[in-house]
């Protein structure tokens, strides 16, 4: 194991055993590498590493913290790996969609308040007629989380907001514009929509389903 792996390793026993808890702080450099045994630059490597992915905190004259290691921070990063695929690996990415998001709205189906399928109403209403691809993206992506959201399940709701970030939604939706689809995804977000409200969790899995098996059909002809 390199060395700066191992350095990350036993940070991440000190979290794991509850020695460093969420909003805790590191001891002091020297303290930690000493307490270790790890030179300085190891340390710091490591440090540098788990603040890339949202573990560890580093504010300038302060200290180093433990974050609070929610899964939308955690999972910045797989969000970040996803926008920059615009290959085969971006048809992955949706059918992992395809597998997560039925499910997620036949959740929501059944614990969405009044309120929130009231808000997700106006969000679909708040589309204009002839829409820019930035109001196509916005409209779209909080359509989307706000579904997921509604799920309940946080981690869920997470892994979902990472796979299809505004980047990769704009590239889809550049394409999808060209190919005028724009009614067929009001229609289906309505129906998506209505199956919630009626708390009809299999109709709203089914044109969740339909939905995205729709874009990532288009997304495969695209790339071949």
């Amino acid at each position: 194991m390199a060395v700066t792996d191992a350095a990350i390793d036993k940070i991440k026993q000190m979290i794991l055993s509850g020695e460093l808890a969420p909003g805790g702080r590191l001891p002091k450099e020297a303290d930690l590498a000493e307490r270790l045994g790890l030179s300085r630059n190891s340390l710091r490597e490591a440090v540098r590493a788990l603040a890339l992915i949202n573990v560890l905190d580093v504010r300038q004259g302060d200290g180093t913290y433990v974050t609070s290691l929610e899964p939308r921070l955690l999972l910045d990063a797989m969000s970040f790996v996803a926008d920059f695929h615009q290959d085969d690996t971006a048809l992955q990415f949706f059918q992992v969609r395809r597998i997560l998001e039925p499910e997620a709205t036949a959740m929501a189906a059944t614990r969405m308040t009044e309120a929130e399928i009231t808000e997700l109403r106006e969000i679909l209403a708040g589309l204009p007629a002839d829409p820019s691809i930035e109001q196509l993206v916005a409209n779209d992506l909080e359509f989307h989380q706000r579904i997921a959201a509604g799920s309940g399940n946080a981690v869920l709701c997470s892994l979902i907001d990472s796979l299809s970030g505004p980047t990769t939604r704009t590239w889809v939706w550049q394409g999808l514009a060209r190919e005028n689809a724009l009614e067929k995804t009001r229609e289906q977000h309505t129906a998506i929509c209505d199956a919630i409200a009626t708390r009809q969790p299999d109709v709203a899995r089914a044109w969740a389903t339909v939905h995205i098996a729709g874009v990532e059909e288009w997304l495969r002809n695209a790339l071949t």
